[in-house]
């Protein structure tokens, strides 16, 4: 644990979900692979497909609606309807085979494992104040066994634009009724976790997954408050 700042009395905790609570990689990897095989066979006509042929109407949706990417769901099932709609399906049928391949990404976006040592740490934390998950993902945590911790969850597109945009950070103030400056951010992310959080007025903790240094990551431009390698080295914060 490396202390850059000093740290006020902590009342509340927000946490990033993935690549902060869990491993994302592995079950991104398994969802766009079981995605891309449901399309093939929803169609015979996207039986050649790959994801770039899915990412071109990602794409085409991003140039109409650029603010899209403040909601990644909404990005990609606008996108699913595009496809569809591009190969002559009706209004109706599109929009059923969107929610389609939503319902299949969904199932397998959720299929996370989630660390023991993070179960433990999160219930320990919860004894002893607020915790919320603050996300610009789409993981549901309590599809995946996360969600008894938190008091509720903010997602990127419902809840406001996503990190580092302030939006979510004060959400989570306000719906807390804690002030920012009580609040310890703990992510992943040097820029949309502790640039985001510390512009919003809250404290941030880098969770170093990578044991990188800080003259390492390319995207730190604010140093957060404290450091951690470990999850569980936050209980000796509270």
């Amino acid at each position: 644990m490396h202390f850059y700042r000093p740290l006020s009395p902590i009342k509340a905790m927000t946490f990033d979900l993935d690549d902060t609570l869990y491993d994302n990689h592995p079950v991104i990897d398994k969802t766009e692979e079981e995605v891309l095989r449901f399309i093939r066979e929803y169609d015979p006509r996207f039986d050649h497909f790959t994801n770039d042929d899915i990412y071109a109407f990602r794409y085409l949706v991003e140039e109409q609606e650029p603010d899209i990417r403040h909601d990644i769901t909404r990005w990609r099932w606008l996108s699913s309807k595009m496809m569809l709609c591009h190969y002559g399906y009706s209004k109706e049928d599109a929009l059923k085979g969107a929610d389609d391949i939503m319902a299949h990404f969904t199932y397998w976006r959720n299929q996370i494992h989630v660390p023991q040592s993070t179960h433990e740490t999160l219930a320990k934390l919860a004894e002893k104040l607020p915790l919320v998950a603050i996300t610009n993902g789409n993981a549901e945590p309590q599809a995946c066994g996360l969600g008894q911790y938190f008091q509720f969850v903010l997602k990127a597109g419902p809840d406001g634009r996503s990190k580092p945009c302030c939006d979510m950070y004060h959400l989570a103030s306000t719906r807390l009724n804690i002030e920012p400056s009580a609040i310890l951010h703990v992510g992943d992310n040097l820029l949309t976790d502790v640039e985001g959080a510390i512009n919003s007025g809250m404290q941030a903790c880098w969770f170093n997954v990578d044991h990188m240094t800080l003259m390492d990551e390319k995207e730190g431009r604010i140093l957060p408050h404290v450091e951690i390698c470990r999850l569980d080295s936050l209980l000796s914060l509270v």
